[in-house]
């Protein structure tokens, strides 16, 4: 059955008479007598009996009501849900952040959103940088930021919201550790930690590229899955790993030294989602973080 005879039949059925229901439909009372006559064509018995002065529903037009109406009442309350969740800015939104700095950002951005739109409540997740992607894709979180680049299609980045320096983390006790700054072809000369397979690919070949720029190997140091396990790599001599310039001030550690780089692009932050679930609190929010840092 086709929508639009399911309304026409539920409407006749409440009405029980075909100018009212035309009226509600918005069609004309011509189209409605067409609709009813094609389903009952389709059904095989009459739905209605009609008179010079009064329609009434048969019994098969009875038990075909009493079956389809509490199914179009489930069917329309859900697509209504589905508008307000897309369109509406009420509800719940989530919003993952890996790292302090991050954090403080989004509480921020949380602060200025909420003003706008105080009927719309923010739920704010720490998460290990493993766990963005499959918070994301399993719908557990609606935004995240992370650094960039993100190339996988499945997922819609926003603008940048922070560039920052990239500064090398080095053993305290590494002859690294007392220069002023290094370059990307020194990475040559040490261990790179590296970041688990299961990030994406973009991401793992800016922050822990096989090669230098002129085409020197890196070698490749042990994988670690959070920050707080690249920091402690990092300060048992087991390789070094670039960071963000934040990691001076969130991240200061005896142990583990920070060495800017001389030539390294900057290392950006933004939000992500969903490419498929760029809903108006998503929108509106990103916006809300993209004015803050304006």
């Amino acid at each position: 059955m086709e929508r639009h005879e399911l309304e026409a039949f539920l409407t006749l059925a409440e009405e029980l008479h075909f100018g009212r229901t035309a009226e509600r439909l918005r069609v004309s009372t011509a189209r409605i007598s067409q609709t009813i006559a094609k389903l009952e064509r389709r059904v095989g018995v009459p739905l209605f009996n009609r008179t010079s002065r009064r329609v009434e529903l048969t019994a098969a037009g009875q038990r075909l009501y009493e079956g389809v109406r509490p199914a179009w009442d489930q069917i329309t309350a859900a697509f209504e849900q589905a508008v307000v969740a897309g369109r509406g800015l009420t509800g719940m939104l989530r919003v993952a952040f890996v790292g302090a700095a991050s954090g403080q950002l989004l509480v921020g951005a949380t602060e200025l959103f909420r003003g706008r739109h105080p009927d719309c409540d923010v739920q704010l997740r720490e998460a290990q940088m493993i766990d963005l992607m499959p918070w994301l894709r399993a719908g557990e979180v609606d935004l995240a930021m992370g650094t960039f680049p993100i190339d996988e299609p499945d997922i819609a980045t926003g603008p940048v919201l922070v560039s920052e320096a990239r500064i090398l983390a080095v053993p305290s006790q590494h002859p690294f550790a007392g220069r002023a700054s290094v370059s990307l072809e020194d990475l040559a000369r040490v261990k790179l930690l590296q970041l688990p397979g299961t990030l994406p690919g973009a991401l793992r070949e800016d922050r822990t590229p096989r090669t230098t720029p002129s085409g020197r190997p890196i070698e490749p140091g042990p994988s670690a899955s959070t920050f707080n396990e690249v920091l402690t790599l990092i300060g048992a001599g087991q390789g070094v790993f670039p960071v963000g310039a934040h990691a001076r001030r969130y991240y200061a550690r005896p142990d583990v030294v920070y060495v800017p780089f001389s030539d390294a692009p900057p290392l950006l932050w933004g939000l992500l989602w969903r490419a498929d679930g760029a809903t108006a609190r998503v929108r509106a929010f990103a916006e809300a973080a993209h004015d803050l840092v304006t």
